[in-house]
């Protein structure tokens, strides 16, 4: 297997972008492979990477079609409803809750005790 060229941030050559790149100029890779890619340096952990693709070899981005924007409402409306008491929180409900967050902390009941 060959390696990458590996370039540092910023001194990468013109006609290679990253997928961030491609897709404001509405391009999408379009299945081709990894050319290079880009290395930025950080202290005390290892270097962030992205991988660049050729411009020329870019396809456009498909259009959202009606079903595909219909699809996507659904799927942000399911992230929104509580699993618990089935109502749209209105917010993104927390992955690391499960629930909403009223579900999740319930207010303590104003109970008296008797002796």
């Amino acid at each position: 297997m060959a390696t990458l060229p590996v370039y540092r941030w910023r001194l990468a050559p013109d006609g290679l972008a990253t997928r961030r790149q491609l897709r404001a100029r509405n391009l999408r890779p379009g299945g081709q492979p990894v050319v290079a890619q880009l290395e930025r340096p950080r202290r005390r952990r290892g270097p962030l990477v992205a991988y660049l693709y050729r411009v020329d070899l870019a396809v456009p981005v498909r259009p959202m079609t009606p079903a595909r924007w219909a699809a996507l409402a659904r799927a942000n409306a399911a992230r929104r409803r509580c699993s618990v008491c089935r109502r749209d929180a209105g917010y993104v409900i927390p992955a690391s809750l499960g629930m909403c967050v009223p579900c999740a902390f319930p207010e303590p009941s104003d109970t008296v005790r008797s002796p």
